[in-house]
């Protein structure tokens, strides 16, 4: 592995020159490559690949079929080095990638109805609250509520509704109950 990597790095230096080689080591983000193994692997494993494309995101296909293992011979870059994801990756590319088909993702979209489909997005999960699953009794959801032992649903809805609907502010319903004076005349009666 080190020596294919120093190899690729000498022959890039001999064809394009030592001043080249290093400017264009640091405008493609090489590095960045000191804290992120992953993205060190791509830069060494692009030398001598072929870029096959690039997509509406901005990320780059490359692909090696000289001296690569079979199903390590198409990869991609994302455009987005610091925050990478698979599902980043549109459909179109993701079949040429996993050696699905050998169309590139350029080539089906040319094949593919405009009227067809939804336009993609990269999944969202993780990236804020607005985008994680809180339960019901997570402190982050806003609708949280706190259970109560004994205490019906029906309720629960119907005294937070009562409480809304009161002059007095009352945070918890169902804990401060004995704050709110039109939930306490309710009860008694």
């Amino acid at each position: 592995m080190a020596s294919t990597v120093v190899k690729s790095a000498l022959q890039a230096i001999r064809e394009k020159g030592l001043r080249t080689f290093l400017r264009e080591l640091k405008e493609d983000g090489y590095t960045k490559c000191i804290f992120d193994g992953n993205l060190l692997q791509t830069k060494i494993h692009n030398i001598g690949a072929t870029l096959v494309g690039v997509d509406k995101f901005g990320n780059k296909y490359y692909e090696k079929l000289g001296d690569t293992q079979c199903g390590r011979h198409r990869w991609v870059e994302y455009a987005k080095k610091d925050r990478y994801d698979a599902s980043q990756v549109p459909p179109e590319w993701h079949g040429w990638l996993h050696c699905i088909t050998d169309h590139t993702g350029d080539e089906l979209l040319m094949l593919k109805p405009k009227r067809y489909g939804v336009e993609h997005k990269e999944n969202l999960s993780g990236k804020g609250n607005e985008f994680i699953y809180h339960s019901k009794g997570h402190a982050l959801n806003p609708g949280q509520r706190d259970w109560t032992r004994g205490m019906p649903i029906w309720l629960t809805r119907t005294l937070d509704t009562i409480c809304r609907s009161c002059i007095c502010v009352c945070v918890k319903p169902i804990r401060k109950a004995s704050n709110c004076s039109s939930i306490i005349s309710m009860m008694r009666v």
